[in-house]
């Protein structure tokens, strides 16, 4: 019944961009008072997302409400969104000078009274202390169609007072290459920033409460020692007898449990390591090698790309996801963290999941499912899903993700190229406000800087710059009518390729945001989000692909085995007919549709052209 549950559990991307030009940020400039690092690590781009712990109650103030940030060299973008209402001043940009952004270097908690925005660089960290938008709208029902985001008043926000930040010290050793960090606020208030040292060990830092005086303290969890080591007084590294490189953790994660927190790190050595951050104290360290199939090899090279994630629900307790990278194969693991006496923690292994998609990009784990972003061999953005408890079989769902506008653009010679491209360029879905005006300052070769207008001034601003680029081109004699067409059609289709140039790069996938209250599953990518909404059934019988459609259990489609036959079999003839219509076929059927024509005469043109060329 696999396939069964696929059909009903298919989704399809649903991008999110509004027809705004470009979204208006706060633009916040933060002097650490730090130097550049000479010959740094550069972090790649990474980005994540919060939801509020009342999300999912109807005419709550964070009903539907939830942040996404994302993060590229020394700049962080914050931005708080709400479907249910609009927001003001809702989104923020932070530069931090002479400062990289630690992958993931970005979290976010709430409390009862504020939301705390915990940032990592490479030589810093930082607290954002912000008012949590109960504290700021004290009505039980919220009905308003337009809101204050909790963004609205940062600027009065003093983002180099020294209760609110740190510069990471230089011992024991810089910020691993990994970039693996962690952050949370205890229920004293404190902030706790844990990254990864090249070292081997996690350096914790931690700053007092936002609102009393205090010092920032900082200690490492290492396995050489298990007593808080402050920041005087180093030994040397020979008289330390320091573990080697293979345990500079890859990838940390945090999980407060009663009055201790708990510090999780996946390891170059393959090894799982949990500490206690109250005891500085390691409880328990497990060889992920002994989860897969054939290890031999893998015994023998640090790992590179493994990931870890946390779930944690009342009914299974706290899942681990971790995501073992390997050349040309990759595998999930899931595992419950197990309690026995004596303050002792095992593993108790759930399920192995393989998969042979290149490039894991992110993944998110939920207390029933993980969710998988990937780019494959043609870095084409790839999404599956599956359920880790109750498939044995293995079968990922599907994710029909929205494929790139087409390279070329089609039309007859009695149509104007510039009516099609502008059409296509400024069709919903098709291309973001941000790519075209990109595309527009190149062409105009940045004569001036366009800032803020509307879809149909920005349409008009395209129009003037590729009509004034072709009238520069047109002497005085008159172009034969041809010749004046291919014209057109060259100088469009050179604004066209610019754009398709600038929404590929804005649509690099770079993370996965799933909330499981509201089931609201977001596919983060640098330049804009989209959604990914469950799939009615007839589209996921047409998008699937022939391998999966074979599969499909006629059950799933209905009740009827004759009848779920008879569909299957439309469904085929649907797919061959798609591949077969030619793109003339098809501008034949959409002029028919556009100038009102009887579609079954079209449709009995493109049937001749069929059958011609059959014979």
């Amino acid at each position: 019944m696999a396939a069964a549950a696929a059909l009903e559990r298919s989704y399809i991307e649903i991008c999110g961009f509004e027809r705004e030009t470009l979204q208006k940020f706060r633009d916040i400039t933060v002097d650490p008072g730090v130097n550049a690092l000479h010959g740094g690590v550069k972090y790649p781009d990474s980005a994540g997302g919060f939801h509020y712990e009342e999300c999912d109650k109807l005419l709550s103030v964070t009903s539907n409400r939830f942040i996404h940030w994302s993060t590229s060299g020394d700049t962080v973008q914050l931005v708080e969104q709400s479907l249910d209402t609009n927001l003001l001043n809702n989104a923020v940009r932070l530069k931090i000078l002479h400062c990289a952004l630690l992958p993931g270097g970005v979290h976010i908690q709430e409390t009862c009274n504020h939301v705390v925005v915990l940032v990592l660089t490479s030589q810093t960290v930082h607290r954002l202390v912000l008012p949590h938008p109960s504290r700021m709208y004290r009505s039980e029902l919220v009905t308003e169609l337009q809101m204050q985001s909790i963004f609205t008043d940062v600027g009065k926000v003093n983002l180099r007072d020294p209760a609110n930040t740190s510069v990471i010290p230089a011992l024991p050793g810089p910020v691993a290459s990994s970039g693996a960090s962690a952050a949370w606020v205890n229920g004293e208030g404190e902030a706790h920033f844990a990254v990864a040292s090249a070292s081997g060990g996690i350096l914790v830092i931690k700053l007092p409460p936002h609102d009393v005086q205090g010092s920032v303290s900082v200690l490492e969890l290492k396995q050489s020692s298990v007593m808080q080591r402050l920041l005087t007084g180093w030994m040397p590294t020979a008289i330390r007898g320091d573990q080697g490189p293979s345990d500079v953790p890859l990838s940390l994660a945090v999980r407060q449990i009663e009055s201790d927190a708990f510090v999780f790190a996946l390891c170059q050595d393959h090894k799982l390591r949990l500490w206690s951050y109250k005891d500085q104290m390691c409880l328990l360290v497990a060889d992920m090698l002994e989860y897969m199939p054939v290890n031999k090899d893998a015994r023998h090279t640090l790992g590179q790309g493994h990931k870890l994630r946390l779930a944690f629900s009342s009914s299974t307790g706290l899942c681990l996801g971790v995501y073992l990278s390997f050349p040309k194969r990759g595998q999930f693991c899931v595992f419950q963290l197990v309690s026995t006496e004596s303050n002792r923690y095992s593993l108790d292994h759930i399920s192995s999941l393989f998969e042979t998609q290149e490039t894991l990009v992110d993944f998110s784990l939920t207390s029933a499912d993980i969710w998988a972003l990937w780019l494959d061999d043609e870095n084409q953005t790839v999404v599956k899903y599956i359920s880790f408890e109750h498939n044995q079989a293995g079968q990922w769902n599907q994710v029909f993700v929205q494929p790139p506008s087409d390279e070329e653009v089609n039309f007859g010679e009695d149509q104007d190229p510039r009516e099609i491209y502008l059409e296509r360029i400024f069709s919903p879905g098709s291309f973001t406000a941000s790519a075209i005006l990109k595309a527009l300052q190149i062409y105009r070769r940045g004569a001036e800087r366009i800032l803020d207008l509307s879809w149909e001034a920005l349409k008009k601003e395209v129009t003037v710059a590729v009509e004034n680029e072709l009238q520069s081109r047109v002497t005085e004699y008159e172009f034969p009518p041809e010749e004046f067409h291919q014209l057109q059609e060259e100088y469009w289709s050179r604004f066209y390729a610019c754009c398709l140039q600038y929404q590929e790069a804005l649509s690099t996938p770079l993370a996965l945001h799933v909330n499981p209250s509201t089931s609201m599953v977001c596919l983060l990518k640098k330049g804009f989000l989209s959604f990914l909404v469950p799939c009615f059934g007839v589209d996921h019988l047409y998008l699937s692909s022939s391998e999966n459609l074979s599969m499909e259990d006629e059950t799933s489609v209905t009740e009827d085995p004759d009848t779920a036959r008879d569909v299957l079999q439309l469904v085929q003839c649907l797919r061959l007919l798609g591949e077969s219509v030619s793109p003339d076929m098809a501008l034949m059927m959409e002029k028919a549709v556009e100038h009102l024509h009887p579609p079954e005469k079209a449709a009995e043109r493109v049937l001749e052209s069929l059958l011609a060329n059959e014979r």
